[in-house]
This record gives structure tokens, C-alpha cells and sequence, in this order.
């Protein structure tokens, strides 16, 4: 998923609202119910008045009046398509002020939680940073991990160095 500046900018403009998080959590779990909604929200033949009037049944009830009047803000530019990048951006902003990564950690099996725990430990030594692994399972890797940190990837598995030995030999 791309992230635009201008999402990052409404994520950033969400940063200062108090409890924002927990708002943009059941605004997601909303959305994800009734995927009509959005569809409706980002439709231009219907006035943005209507909008508004959704907005405030629909999610007055369950999140505070600040994000209410975010979310008519993306109506009235005509940004709502894009709240699930504005809350992608949003996470890794606060990712960032929390100095956590998140990390996908692939392996050939199941690893146990003695091997998980090692793992994390490592890589939170590693970057400085607090690890959130998101864990993975691909045969295909044979054995060894695959970590995949943002765009950087550490690729420890045994068909990666098979497929490295093929290249050194056909050279």
C-alpha cells in the first residue's frame, strides 16, 4: 500500500486528537461490516449533506465528535477513498512516536516460543527498537527465516542460498 503526503498529513493531523486510535479501530471494524458505506461516502451524485447525515448516525454514537468531524472533512475533499492509507499512515506515525517496527518473520514450520522469543530479542537488540513479529509459515523456504523489515529484507533461507550457489556455478 502506498502511502501519499497527503495521507500522511491527515494521519499526522489525527496524531494530536486524544484517543484517536481506539476511534479509527472501530471506524475500521465499522467500514469492514458495511462495505457499502464507503462506497456511498465517496459517491459524487449524492449530496454531501447526506453524507454528513451518515456520518453522524453511523459513527456519533461510538467514536468522538473530533474524528465525527475529521471524517466530513474527508467527504468535503473528497478523501474518504483514501482512510485506509490516512490510517496506515496514521499506525506508522505512532509506530514511530512508540519506536516500534514491525516486522514479518517467515519460516519453513512452526517456530515454538523459546525460538520466537530469541528471534524478537535479537532483532530488538538489533535495531533498538520494540519488535511487533508478525509470524508466517512458506515451505517453499525450505529452512532458515526471512525477515522482512518496511522494504529491507533479510533473506536466511536455504533456498535462497541453493538458488545463490546455482548462480555462482552457471557463471
Amino acid at each position: 500500500m502506498r502511502i501519499s503526503t497527503s495521507d500522511k498529513n491527515y494521519a499526522n493531523a489525527l496524531i494530536q486528537i486524544e484517543e484517536a486510535e481506539a476511534n479509527i479501530k472501530i471506524i475500521e471494524e465499522i467500514l469492514s461490516k458495511s462495505p457499502d458505506l464507503s462506497d456511498i461516502l465517496v459517491n459524487p451524485s449524492i449530496s454531501q449533506d447526506i453524507k454528513y447525515s451518515i456520518i453522524t448516525e453511523i459513527f456519533s454514537k461510538d467514536v468522538s465528535a473530533k474524528i465525527v468531524e475529521f471524517l466530513k472533512i474527508l467527504v468535503n475533499k473528497k478523501r474518504f477513498g483514501e482512510f485506509n492509507t490516512i490510517a496506515a499512515a496514521f499506525y506508522k506515525k505512532l509506530d514511530e512516536i512508540n519506536d516500534i517496527k514491525r516486522v514479518e518473520v517467515v519460516s519453513a514450520v512452526d517456530l515454538n516460543n523459546d525460538t520466537r522469543k530469541r528471534i524478537t530479542e535479537r532483532l530488538q537488540t538489533k535495531l533498538q527498537k520494540t519488535i511487533i513479529p508478525q509470524w508466517s509459515i512458506n515451505e517453499e523456504i525450505i529452512a532458515g527465516l526471512v525477515i522482512k523489515i518496511e522494504d529491507d529484507i533479510i533473506d536466511a533461507s536455504l533456498k535462497n542460498k541453493i538458488e545463490s550457489l546455482g548462480k555462482g556455478i552457471s557463471k
